[in-house]
């Protein structure tokens, strides 16, 4: 065993996983519902949450923390061009409102 080599979560770290990605979704989902109180801060704070989530199952369900940096960067490189993409659509759709409402 190589002294870089890290020990793999328990079962009780996953259930501790689980339950934070739960209270996340359920972040999400008051967030969706109380749309109309959080006002322009919505779309950030749910796209920050949705990050979060990719962080921790990417990282310990997909074991990636365990995994060589190459694969580690694929996988970010696959996050930031989903941003990217999604900044655009965001902006496309803030223009059109803009100059059609």
């Amino acid at each position: 065993m190589s002294a870089d080599h890290k020990e793999h979560p328990t079962p009780k770290k996953y259930v501790q996983i689980a339950i934070v990605l739960g209270v996340l979704t359920a972040l999400e989902v008051t967030l969706y519902y109380i749309e109309d109180l959080v006002g322009s801060f919505t779309d950030p704070l749910l796209i920050f949450l949705a990050v979060g989530k990719y962080i921790i199952v990417v990282g310990w369900f997909m074991h990636l923390r365990f995994e060589n940096k190459m694969v580690n960067r694929f996988f970010a490189g696959g996050m930031i061009l989903a941003l990217v993409l999604f900044t655009i659509v965001m902006l496309e759709r803030g223009m059109a409102n803009f100059f059609f409402n």
